[in-house]
C-alpha cells in the first residue's frame, strides 16, 4: 500500500477560522467587503506595530501589480526585479507592458545582489534608462539586505516594491517583514506559513495610498449614484468569507512560524555530519527568518555524485514532495530577452538546490520517514528524530 503523500508545505488551520467563516454567513457578508475584511486589515497592521495600512486583496500577485500602479510605472518604464524568485513577482511589470531588468542574487541571503543591483542602475542611467522601481524578495523567509539594498535605491532616487510573499513573520532587527518598501507585498496563498485560500495583502505608507489600492482593487468605480469609471480598475478585493479565514489564521500565526523554525532545526541536525550538504540558514542574528520553505544545497563534488535530483526522485518515491529551487527568472522563456546583470550565482543555486517538506504540519512519523530517505540515499545511520 502506498505511504500517505508528504506535502512541501499544506495549509494548516488554527480552528476558529469556522467561528468567523459562521459569522460572515449568519450575517450574509458574503461578498467582497464586510467585517472580516476591516478585521483582517487591522489584525495585520497591528502584527506588522501599526506601521503601515493594509489593503487585503484576492492575491499576492494583484498586490504586486497594484503597488507597482501606485508607485507610477507606465508602459515602457523600467522596473529592476530580483531574478531569483517565482514568477508572480515579475509577471505584473508585463501587466504593465514595462520592462523587467533581472538581477543576481548573493550568498548570503540569496536575495538581491546590492553590488549587481549597482551596476545595472549606472548602466541603466548611462543608456537614457533610469529604472522607476526596484523589486526585492525576502526569498524563502529570509530576509534580503536591507541596508545596504535601500542605500542604493536611496543613491540613486528609486522606490522599493517590497516582495514579502514568502516572509510574513520574518523581521530584520526587530522590525517586520513587509514593512521595509516604500510598498510591501504579503501573501496567504494556501502554501504560505498562513493562509486565506488564496489571498494577499498590500502595505502602504499613507492612508490616501491604501484609499487607492481600494479604488482600483475595486473596479475603480468613482463616487456616483451610477456606475461611473474614469479609469481602469480590476476585480482584486479579497472576499469576506476567505479574511475570515485569515482572522482565524493570524491568531496562529507565531505559533506557526515557531514551528517552521523547529522544522529547520530538525533539517540542520539531519544534514549536520554529511558532507556536501548545507541547509540554508540567516547570515546573523540581525536576521530572524520563518523558514516558510527549508532548503539545502547540495554539492555533487562532495557526496560522491549524489546531486538534488537522487534526493528528489528518492522522495518521489517514498511519495515526499520536494521541489527545485525557482528557477531564476532571466532562465523563463518568457524573460529571456530582457537584461540580466550578474553572474552565475542564482543559476548555481537552482541547479544544486532542492526545498524540503516544511509544512507547522509534519508529523513526527512524516520526519522519520524523510529521514530515513535521507539515510537510504546518503547511507548515514538513521536519524533519531525529535521534533
Amino acid at each position: 500500500m502506498e505511504s500517505s503523500k508528504i506535502w512541501l508545505s499544506s495549509p494548516h488551520m488554527g480552528g476558529s477560522e469556522q467561528k468567523f467563516i459562521k459569522e460572515a454567513f449568519d450575517t450574509n457578508w458574503v461578498a467582497p467587503l464586510g467585517p472580516n475584511v476591516n478585521g483582517l486589515e487591522n489584525d495585520i497592521d497591528r502584527y506588522l506595530l501599526n506601521q503601515s495600512h493594509v489593503s487585503v486583496l484576492n492575491s499576492g500577485t494583484a498586490a504586486i501589480h497594484l503597488g507597482l500602479i501606485l508607485l507610477g510605472i507606465k508602459p515602457d518604464d523600467e522596473v529592476i526585479c530580483q531574478s531569483f524568485t517565482f514568477a508572480a513577482s515579475a509577471n505584473p511589470i508585463l501587466y504593465l507592458r514595462a520592462i523587467p531588468v533581472f538581477i543576481d542574487s548573493e550568498l548570503d541571503t540569496w536575495n538581491l545582489c546590492p553590488i549587481a543591483l549597482e551596476e545595472a542602475i549606472v548602466d541603466r542611467i548611462e543608456k537614457r534608462k533610469t529604472p522607476k522601481a526596484i523589486i526585492a524578495v525576502h526569498l524563502y523567509g529570509v530576509p534580503y539586505q536591507i541596508e545596504a539594498v535601500r542605500a542604493v535605491a536611496n543613491k540613486y532616487s528609486i522606490p522599493i516594491l517590497e516582495d514579502s510573499a514568502e516572509a510574513l513573520g520574518s523581521s530584520y532587527k526587530g522590525q517586520k517583514c513587509g514593512t521595509f518598501g516604500d510598498i510591501g507585498v504579503l501573501s496567504f496563498n494556501g502554501n504560505k506559513i498562513i493562509t486565506t485560500s488564496g489571498g494577499g495583502a498590500l502595505v502602504s505608507k499613507t492612508k490616501g495610498q491604501k484609499d487607492k489600492a481600494v479604488f482600483l482593487a475595486t473596479q475603480s468605480r468613482d463616487f456616483a449614484p451610477h456606475y461611473e469609471h474614469s479609469e481602469i480598475g480590476y476585480n482584486y478585493r479579497m472576499s469576506n468569507i476567505c479574511a475570515g479565514i485569515g482572522r482565524g489564521q493570524m491568531e496562529v500565526l507565531d505559533s506557526r512560524v515557531a514551528l517552521r523554525r523547529k522544522i529547520h532545526k530538525f533539517y540542520i541536525t539531519l544534514f549536520k555530519e554529511i558532507p556536501g550538504v548545507t541547509v540554508f540558514s540567516v547570515p546573523n542574528e540581525d536576521y530572524f527568518a520563518n523558514y516558510w520553505l527549508s532548503t539545502i544545497i547540495i554539492d555533487p563534488l562532495k557526496t560522491n555524485g549524489i546531486t538534488r535530483e537522487t534526493l528528489r526522485l528518492t522522495f518521489e518515491e517514498d511519495n515526499i514532495e520536494s521541489r527545485p529551487l525557482w528557477k531564476p527568472m532571466h532562465l523563463q522563456v518568457i524573460f529571456q530577452s530582457y537584461p540580466y546583470y550578474g553572474n552565475k550565482i542564482a543559476e548555481t543555486l537552482f541547479e544544486n538546490g532542492l526545498c524540503l517538506p516544511s509544512g507547522s504540519n509534519l508529523s513526527e512519523q512524516e520526519c522519520e520517514r524523510i529521514a530515513a530517505v535521507v539515510s537510504k540515499v546518503f547511507k548515514v545511520e538513521l536519524f533519531k528524530v525529535v521534533v
